[in-house]
């Protein structure tokens, strides 16, 4: 997936309503298995995880609320059992749009304390040089149960453990790590195909995305499947190389900053070109807002 088709869908989805958005009529949900008992779903939102089991289902993730239909459809093809937990990644609406549907059908939403946080209040998410105010969620939406560090679910046969990564994509990032199967989801810390969109006005930042990449990296292994927020599913190969993009990039601009040029001639400098292209990316506008994220980042008190 390029970078490109990866931050509009992003940028599009956290800014309104998916309805006002987007037009699901034709929207596929595509099941892939990752291991035994453990899928990933695609569609227009964030990649979702699903367990499935005698315990019932675990998602990490719900998309778009008018998608809920199909994903319970989708979920219908590979287990007859209810949805038990929803576990947000993070705040945005392209990963917890639907939690006041499954949340109404019996579902406990889960999330890192900033999620609900951010979900009750009105927020303003910059992307793009431009600023668009996001409506609180309904009460119905709001994660019931939060967790300051982490948590682990016992299900399934498996043990599920979900830990905060601080300031990366935003400021309440969880990495979910399905221990015995041996998969993990990133959320959209990892954006797998592309440049990273790191919301700023979250909390977000570089130096977190570079260090929960790294902190994931020390627990998988060679053959640890990875499921990424946006992208194909990933291994720990390409993880890697993700984390070392991102160094590098990082490293290029802060030289520049500590040159003493301002962020105009920086951009102008295009110090990312080289990482942008190898990334898929092939437009100069995603490649400029990158630049002014790191930049941000490296220049913040």
């Amino acid at each position: 997936m390029r970078r490109t088709a990866v931050s509009l869908l992003a940028a599009a989805g956290l800014a309104a309503p998916a309805d006002a958005q987007q037009d699901f009529a034709d929207t596929r949900i595509a099941t892939e298995q990752v291991a035994p008992g453990v899928y990933m779903l695609v569609g227009p939102g964030g990649n979702i995880g699903v367990s499935v089991g005698e315990d019932g289902i675990f998602l990490i993730d719900d998309q778009y609320a008018p998608l809920t239909g199909r994903i319970l459809e989708a979920l219908r093809g590979i287990s007859a059992e209810p949805v038990r937990f929803v576990l947000n990644t993070h705040w945005h609406g392209d990963h917890t749009g639907g939690n006041e549907n499954l949340g109404g059908a019996g579902a406990l939403i889960v999330a890192h304390d900033n999620v609900r946080v951010r979900m009750s209040v009105e927020q303003m998410l910059e992307f793009g040089g431009q600023a668009t105010r996001v409506p609180a969620s309904p009460p119905g939406a709001l994660p019931v149960v939060t967790f300051a560090e982490d948590v682990t679910f016992h299900m399934n046969g498996d043990d599920v453990h979900a830990f905060h990564v601080g300031h990366a994509h935003t400021d309440g990032d969880a990495i979910v790590h399905f221990r015995t199967a041996d998969v993990v989801h990133m959320g959209d810390v990892y954006f797998n195909g592309g440049l990273p969109f790191i919301d700023t006005s979250s909390g977000g930042s570089i130096d977190g995305v570079i260090s929960a990449v790294d902190e994931t990296l020390g627990l998988v292994a060679d053959d640890t499947r990875i499921i990424p927020g946006h992208g194909p599913l990933a291994s720990r190969a390409d993880l890697a190389a993700y984390a070392e993009g991102l160094r590098t990039m990082r490293r290029l601009v802060a030289e520049l900053v500590d040159e003493g040029h301002p962020l105009e001639h920086i951009v102008d400098f295009r110090p990312i070109e080289a990482q942008a292209r190898a990334m898929g990316v092939t437009e100069r506008a995603v490649e400029d807002d990158f630049v002014e994220t790191i930049y941000e980042g490296v220049t913040a008190p």
